[in-house]
């Protein structure tokens, strides 16, 4: 693994490769371009050793097995760091001309500043040439963004943008069910373990509220995020053990309302439509009339309807109806057992 680059004091890593997820080209510019970058030396990029070819064994026929990772670092090393001069030349020549040569070029060698930032990251699981290619799409958008003015390396500054893009793919693809969903759980993806060892070192014990201070969270977001964490993705369709055919999905609490529960539920509304009806037929025909068609039905008149009907006033409309209310609760109170659980 290579070695992490040295930062000078000026140099800060920008908010949003800490905090933000699903970061847009614009945002990682904004913030990327206010960082003032120290020079980082060539060798903090170098590549890791290989052995060189082997003599052929007499007779052999073994097929010697593929790596795509060591083919992909020998095809890097074809590429040496450029001089300062030839940097300069390249870039002027692309942002002045639009030459797509002279910007493939510059990619090319500095293709190991993607490695080496890429194997830092390899303790959290992901495939390392996903994490390479990731890398190199920072890299493509750090030539977009470079200004050579300011009078520092390429590769110093291009190492932001790797890591900016290696960052937010590792908290896209971390759990299939996304952890950071807000700008302080996305702080604590990348910080919570980091700042407990080094609490840790400093002498202190990293309880909830000491986290959630150095931080700047809530302690409820230190707690969530230290959970989710500690804990993996299981699959429904996973085993319950070696010798056991069901699975998870098989012993989850279903989460609809019991079958028995569910049929004396049908069976308490049939009662009550038919006491309804029972209670309908003890009405004048003015009562059952705004029962039936105001407040029964879909589509209810209105009082004003009502009072124009039988010529009284919409006051006197909802007074009727209040009563007719009133009369069917005691009705049903008295013919209905547990006729409140037909309450929502």
């Amino acid at each position: 693994m290579a070695e992490r680059s040295k930062k000078t004091p000026e140099a800060s890593e920008p908010e949003i490769i800490e905090e933000e997820d699903e970061i847009s080209d614009e945002q990682l510019s904004d913030d990327v371009d206010d960082v003032v970058v120290g020079e980082v030396d060539e060798s903090a990029f170098a590549l890791p050793d290989t052995p060189g070819p082997q003599p052929a064994v007499p007779h052999d026929t073994t097929i010697v097995p593929y790596d795509p990772l060591q083919r992909y670092l020998a095809e890097v090393r074809k590429y040496p760091f450029l001089s300062k001069e030839e940097e300069l030349r390249l870039f002027h020549d692309y942002q002045t001309t639009g030459n797509r040569e002279s910007a493939v070029k510059l990619i090319l060698a500095n293709l190991r500043v993607s490695l080496a930032i890429a194997a830092e990251y390899l303790h959290s699981g992901a495939d390392h040439l996903d994490l390479i290619q990731e890398g190199n799409v920072g890299l493509m958008q750090a030539i977009r963004k470079f200004d050579p003015s300011k009078g520092v390396r390429f590769h110093s500054y291009a190492a932001w943008w790797v890591r900016a893009y290696i960052l937010r793919y590792l908290l896209n693809t971390y759990r299939m069910v996304k952890i950071g969903t807000t700008q302080d759980q996305r702080k604590l993806f990348y910080n919570l373990n980091k700042e407990k060892r080094k609490l840790e070192r400093e002498g202190f014990a990293p309880d909830t509220k000491l986290l959630a201070d150095r931080l700047h969270v809530r302690e409820r977001d230190v707690v969530e995020m230290g959970q989710r964490l500690g804990s993996w993705d299981l699959s429904l369709d996973a085993p319950l053990g070696p010798d056991q055919d069901g699975t998870l999905l098989d012993v989850l609490p279903a989460q609809s309302t019991p079958a028995d529960e569910t049929l004396a539920t049908i069976e308490l509304r049939t009662l009550f439509r038919r006491k309804l009806a029972e209670f309908a037929a003890t009405l004048d025909d003015r009562y059952a009339d705004i029962l039936r068609n105001r407040i029964l039905s879909e589509t209810p008149l209105t009082l004003d309807d009502i009072g124009k009907k039988y010529n009284i006033s919409r006051e006197r409309a909802r007074q009727l109806e209040e009563k007719i209310i009133k009369r069917l609760r005691e009705f049903m109170k008295k013919e209905v057992k547990d006729f409140e659980l037909l309450k929502p």
